[in-house]
């Protein structure tokens, strides 16, 4: 039995574009028998979760799996990164119209894009993420809020200049196409940690990733030929966190795959508080 088409993804159709048309012109998608299709023909399923898929060729090789997104849900349902969200939404709110269209590029699950959308009554919204799992929570996440599978490296099958707000928060980045993909008064917000974003975790877990000292300036080296930066805000608080919560913290971030199981649940010492300290920045396109 065909799927039928979630309210938002319907919100959503004139921003996307064929991905498999790219070489003859952006075809536009339109709904058919619960899929997405393009005048050529190239058809995309949307899953029973509410997501469309729109990855052709071979698949992303990243991507949060199961585990990562549970870790996730858990972590972010406490609301300890809640004044980051804040952060992002008013900057975001500041930044277009009431009846914006703001795109979430690694959206995960949808988190922020959903708090902006919250601060944003007339706004709609779609998060790009390549990984099924979740994606699966993103369509969920916000009645205005579509989802679809894409691997941010790739050009988005998205339209030209239809974006008013591009979110990036801890995730990759591809400054061409946020910048194409942007209106000319549009902005872009992107949210990295400093080097002190959970620094008390690094004592008893030394094989956690490190942020290294360079990347702002590697940043800054990617985004100035698209980008000039607008606003620039920096979120540090300190956060008490139940063992539990912190290892599901820890467990929805890249360090996950370099800790063992022994690391994650060994019985020494944590800390009683960790630092959050994140840096958000509004940019405006050049």
């Amino acid at each position: 039995m065909p799927v039928s088409l979630p309210p938002a993804l319907h919100l959503a159709l004139d921003l996307l574009c064929c991905p498999a048309c790219r070489a003859d012109g952006l075809r536009r998608l339109r709904p058919r028998r619960g899929a997405l299709r393009c005048p050529a023909g190239h058809t995309f399923d949307v899953a029973r979760h509410g997501y469309v898929g729109l990855l052709t060729g071979t698949r992303a090789a990243s991507g949060d799996d199961a585990a990562m997104v549970q870790a996730r849900e858990r972590f972010l349902s406490t609301g300890s990164y809640a004044p980051v969200r804040d952060v992002v939404a008013s900057l975001a709110a500041g930044s277009a119209p009431g009846r914006g269209t703001v795109l979430d590029v690694g959206c995960g699950t949808a988190y922020y894009l959903a708090g902006v959308l919250d601060r944003m009554p007339g706004a709609r919204g779609l998060g790009l993420d390549s990984s099924v799992r979740a994606l699966r929570s993103a369509a969920r996440a916000h009645d205005r809020a579509a989802a679809a599978a894409w691997d941010v490296f790739r050009p988005f099958p998205l339209a030209t200049a239809v974006a008013d707000v591009v979110l990036d928060v801890f995730a990759p980045r591809n400054p061409a196409e946020f910048h194409r993909v942007l209106r000319p008064t549009g902005r872009l917000i992107v949210v990295r940690p400093t080097g002190r974003h959970l620094a008390e975790l690094r004592e008893p877990l030394p094989a956690m990733v490190t942020i290294d000292p360079a990347k702002e300036q590697r940043l800054h080296r990617a985004l100035d030929p698209f980008f000039a930066v607008a606003a620039t805000e920096q979120v540090e608080y300190g956060v008490s966190l139940a063992r539990e919560e912190a290892l599901s913290l820890l467990e929805m971030t890249p360090s996950a795959r370099h800790l063992s199981d022994a690391e994650l649940c060994g019985d020494g010492p944590w800390p009683d508080r960790i630092t959050v300290s994140v840096l958000a920045t509004a940019y405006r396109p050049r």
